[in-house]
Order: structure tokens, then sequence, then C-alpha cells
């Protein structure tokens, strides 16, 4: 048994165009706590609302929508997790804003922040490594080297359709200089990705996906354990089966889902052989989900996964039941 997570959600209207937004995560029952997102926003024009703070960056779908209740998965997306740094906040500034008419619905968002780091090279999984970074706390006081870190993402949104979004993350990761000296070439890191999400008019069925792909300069020295290119993503699909009065809730409902998802860490291929550098994984998530109201779930999930090593080698290969509940309160 294990407490996830507790999220406290701290908001003010300052005035009808002044908001300020928190969330405060204390994860492993109090054990690591952590402000995910703290910022004040001022609108000056619906397309403009400046926002400074500590932001939570927007890359692909699921790390700013993260929420447990949202899902019907116990675990978060392998590629959120493994691949990209999932609830990746930095202290800094931009700008927000949407525009509707019509069916549709237009939105960007675009943020300068600290960055990464070179933990993402040099930390204990022994390959590149986005996650790796988070461990870096010091990140809200300081930039590792100065430059700043870019993140922009737009999206498009039709009332019946569906939402399609694409954003980019990228700067400096290492620390090139140091009082004047140069140490180094300025070393990057790239991130894109593309999300949809969308449902199915009268049937019901629900889809999220995401997909996306790392770039990293890796210096010349490093063995090609540490791959400078990775890519990933996930698939869920969600199909209600059954809505009505269940136990006294008077909109419950029962949901079949399937989550399918992949992550290569390393893609290439070998120098000396040509042959395919392994160290991937892949995973399908098949569940049930019971919501006896909108914000609470009842999830019970079986997750295989099969990872293949840096060779190649035969897959090893993990099963397990989950069961979780989550909950706004």
């Amino acid at each position: 048994f294990a407490l996830q997570r507790m999220t406290l959600f701290v908001a003010s209207s300052i005035h009808r165009r002044i908001k300020f937004l928190s969330e405060i995560e204390l994860e492993e029952g109090g054990k690591e706590i952590g402000i995910e997102f703290a910022a004040l926003d001022l609108e000056l024009h619906p397309l403009f609302v400046l926002r400074g703070g500590i932001i939570m960056n927007p890359i692909g779908a699921f790390n700013q929508n993260h929420d447990g209740p949202k899902w019907e998965f116990t675990d978060r997306p392998l590629s959120a997790v493994r691949m990209l740094p999932a609830t990746w906040s930095t202290v800094g500034f931009g700008a927000f804003g949407k525009h509707s008419g019509g069916p549709w619905t237009l939105g960007y968002e675009a943020y300068v922040t600290n960055g990464f780091d070179g933990t993402i090279i040099n930390n204990s999984e022994d390959r590149i490594s986005l996650p790796a970074a988070k461990e870096n706390a010091e990140r809200f006081s300081e930039s590792s080297n100065g430059v700043p870190l870019i993140t922009a993402k737009g999206a498009v949104r039709h009332q019946r359709w569906g939402e399609v979004g694409v954003s980019w993350m990228g700067g400096v990761y290492n620390k090139f200089q140091d009082d004047g000296l140069a140490l180094d070439k300025r070393r990057r890191v790239d991130v894109f990705a593309v999300d949809a999400n969308s449902r199915i008019p009268g049937w019901g069925t629900a889809f999220v996906g995401e997909w996306a792909w790392v770039l990293v300069d890796v210096p010349e020295t490093f063995i090609q354990q540490y791959g400078s290119r990775q890519h990933g993503g996930f698939l869920d699909i969600v199909q209600p089966v059954l809505r009505r009065r269940i136990l006294g809730f008077d909109h419950a409902v029962l949901n079949m889902a399937v989550r399918l998802e992949y992550v290569d860490h390393n893609v290439g291929t070998f120098r000396e052989t040509g042959g395919r550098i392994g160290d991937e994984v892949h995973a399908i998530v098949p569940a049930i989900s019971f919501r006896p109201t909108p914000e609470t779930v009842i999830r019970l999930n079986y997750r295989y996964i099969r990872q293949r090593d840096l060779l190649n080698n035969p897959p090893s290969i993990t099963g397990g039941f989950q069961f979780g509940v989550a909950s706004y309160f």
C-alpha cells in the first residue's frame, strides 16, 4: 500500500483580472514537500495574460494535466516519468492566452524559465535522463549556466472533434563557463511533443495521446550507452459502458480502458556493428474504473511491461495488478 501524493490547491482572485494560483504536493506520506506551481496572473487581454512565478512548463499532454482523478490509471505514463520529467516546473515568467470563435478555440503559452543541468547526462540511470534534473532543488533559486530554458505550446480545439497541441522546450543544459573561463561548448537539449484528445459523439469513447522526441547534444567522449535521441509516448482509450444510478450515486459511470505505452531511451544503431540499439520498453495497461462522481475514481489496472536492455537481449517481462483511489476534495 502507498499514499503516492496529496496535493493542496490554493488560489485567490485578487482582482477580476489578477489571480494567484498554487499547487503544493506532499509525496510519500509527507516525506517530500514541493511547490509544483505558484504563479501570479495579470490579464491585459484574453490573448495576453502575463504569468510569473513557479511555472509548470507546458510540454505535451500530461505535464500540466497530471492530476490523478482525471485519469483511469493508477500510474503515470512511462514516457512522462522515464523520458520526460513529469510535473516539471521551474521559476520564470511568460504569457498565455486563448481566443474562441464559433466551435473553434485557439490557445498558446510561452515562458522563459530556469532550465536543466548536467545531471541529465551524469546520473545514476547510466543514460540520458531528463527526469534526473528534478533532483536539483536549486533550479528554483538559480540557473545552472545562466541561459534560460524556453517553452512554447500552441493548441487548437474544436467543440465536437477535440484538441491538437504542439509544444517545444529547449535550452543549454551544461555549465560551459566559470568566471569567464570556457569549460565546454554550449550543449543543448530540445524536446518536441505532439498531443491530441478527442471523443466520439454518441459512443462517448475518449482518446488521449502524446508523442515526444528528446534531442541532447552529448559529449563525444561519452560511450554509446548515452544516446543523443529518445522518443516515446502513450495512447489512452476510455469507453464508458454504464451510466446510471448505482449504489445511491445518481450519475455514476463504469468505464473500460486501455493504455498503450512505448519508450525508446536510445534511438540509433551501434557504430561498430550497425545493429539496432535497445534500451526500450513497451507496456499495455487494461483497466476498469468506477466513477461515483466525476471528481472521484476507483480503478483496477493490470500493467504488463516488456523491457529490453541496451544489447537487445530477450526482454524482461513484468506484470501486476494495481488498485487505486483518487479524488478531489
